[in-house]
């Protein structure tokens, strides 16, 4: 009988069960620790967060399905990996603390043959003073709670305009090293168009902040789209749409500290500027959640298993080359630790070699530029493919491990542009692959065949059916393994 652990219950870590569960027989235990009792569909915090809908409609309880599928459940935040064991004792374990139920507070060593991190990211909303909702002076859509404090901000300055008051509303990055510029950029539209629906627009300044060097590179290098015989880059794509709905944007941007009513940023070249606000949703930089490891003596094994940023290492080339000599081949195959063959990184856990988008530094030598993207379908993708690996192993089939490399694979984004059943868009756009292959594709690093973007009412549509789709997948209901990733 073997033992395997997932930790975390996001979009990767959740997949990887599912499948270890479909995949090994009764006789294996599938163990996921989370310390949050609810799995949360994140790409639609974005509605949340204008108000479209409330949070209850993007979360659904993990206990139950966990319990209908055979899948040990502990409500518990893992904190220390012990992958040599402790003394004489060799097997493996990883220390958890129980964070809800009757256990909460209390700590347990919990063994395993396998072990997936899916721990997600840490929201370091801390890089930046007075970033963020709990302890500072912005929002955020990044749980479905913030998302719902930002819909009740929102709905407190749609009131505001409606007496006459005019208000600016800044969204983007709130830091230099940010990722997930595709998450604010799907709320900056949406926000927009719940402006023009309650008819307050004229009332508004609507402001994109951002540490992309140019709109539209989302992180991955921007993208170029062939349409009509003509290539168009995203950043002609993006501005096109900017423009068209009146939004101002500020790019090459580092957030240095946000006031109660006041953003202080600096750009690449070294020019300090403020910015008055009233209302700011500012996405943060994300880190590794703060997992330690430790050897059988005691020794500290962190900086072992772990980048300093706190992501783990995998089959990745991590060795420090200038930004010309990056390689679509520096980038993870199978996901696997390489000091521990038992060992997997899922979704944002694992460490990416380098950047996608080229690195830049501010004349004061501050980092301006966006950290790689890795959520959603890339994040489930690697989830199933580490579940294959392990489940062959553990049946005995192969010893041959799932590859799921983001430079080998193509991903679809549907990011709404306004909700409404006959007036809504959303921008539909596909890229292939993930990470630019100059080897393969010289002219712009990816195949421009099936790289594209577009954006329209059916995309809307789409952006309605997928949401439906993947929760229905997270329950695990019947015939849920079709659905694709």
């Amino acid at each position: 009988m073997s033992r395997i652990v997932v930790l975390g219950a996001g979009v990767s870590g959740h997949t990887a069960a599912a499948f270890l569960r479909k995949w090994l027989g009764k006789q294996h235990d599938v163990v996921v620790v989370s310390p949050k009792p609810e799995y949360n569909w994140i790409p639609s915090n974005i509605w949340v967060g204008v108000g479209i809908l409330p949070k209850s409609k993007v979360v659904t309880p993990l206990a139950p399905i966990y319990e209908r599928s055979g899948i040990d459940f502990r409500l518990a935040k893992a904190v220390s990996l012990h992958p040599d064991g402790r003394g004489d004792a060799p097997e493996p374990f990883v220390t958890i603390e129980y964070t809800g139920g009757d256990r909460a507070g209390q700590a347990e060593e919990l063994t395993y043959d396998f072990l997936i991190n899916a721990t997600g990211p840490k929201l370091k909303f801390e890089a930046t003073p007075g970033l963020g909702p709990d302890a500072g002076h912005t929002l955020s859509v990044c749980t479905q709670d913030h998302a719902e404090h930002a819909a009740k901000e929102l709905r407190e300055k749609i009131e505001r305009m409606r007496r006459g008051e005019k208000q600016r509303f800044v969204i983007g990055t709130g830091h230099g090293a940010c990722t997930c510029q595709g998450a604010a950029f799907e709320y900056i539209v949406n926000l927009e168009f719940e402006l023009r629906a309650a008819r307050v627009r004229d009332k508004a300044e609507v402001v994109w902040l951002s540490n992309e060097y140019e709109l539209g590179d989302f992180g991955m290098g921007g993208m170029h789209v062939r349409r009509g015989g003509y290539v168009t880059p995203s950043k002609i794509f993006t501005e096109s749409l900017f423009a068209e709905r009146g939004l101002d944007w500020v790019t090459r941007a580092h957030v240095q500290e946000c006031t109660e009513d006041k953003l202080h940023y600096e750009t690449l070249d070294g020019t300090d500027y403020e910015m008055d606000y009233d209302f700011a949703m500012l996405i943060p930089p994300f880190s590794g959640v703060g997992l330690t490891a430790v050897g059988k003596d005691g020794e500290d094994l962190t900086a072992k298993l772990f980048l300093p940023n706190g992501f783990m290492k995998v089959d990745a080339d991590y060795s420090k080359k200038p930004f010309e000599e990056w390689r679509a081949a520096d980038w993870p195959q199978v996901y696997q630790n390489p000091d521990y063959d038992n060992l997997f990184a899922a979704g944002i856990a694992f460490a990416p070699p380098h950047a996608i988008s080229r690195p830049r530094t501010s004349v004061r030598g501050v980092p301006i530029s966006p950290t790689p993207p890795r959520t959603g379908m890339p994040s489930a993708t690697i989830g199933k493919a580490v579940a294959k690996s392990i489940s062959d192993r553990v049946n005995g089939y192969s010893d041959k491990l799932a590859r799921a490399s983001m430079a080998e694979m193509g991903a679809a984004c549907v990011a709404s542009a306004g909700s409404n059943p006959f007036t809504g868009t959303a921008a539909s756009m596909t890229v292939f692959p993930i990470i630019p292959d100059f080897e393969r594709y010289p002219d712009y690093g990816r195949e421009t065949k099936f790289t594209f973007g577009e954006i329209g009412l059916a995309g809307h549509w789409i952006k309605i059916l997928l949401h439906h789709m993947f929760l229905y997948k997270a329950r695990m209901r019947p015939f849920w393994s079709l659905i694709p990733e």
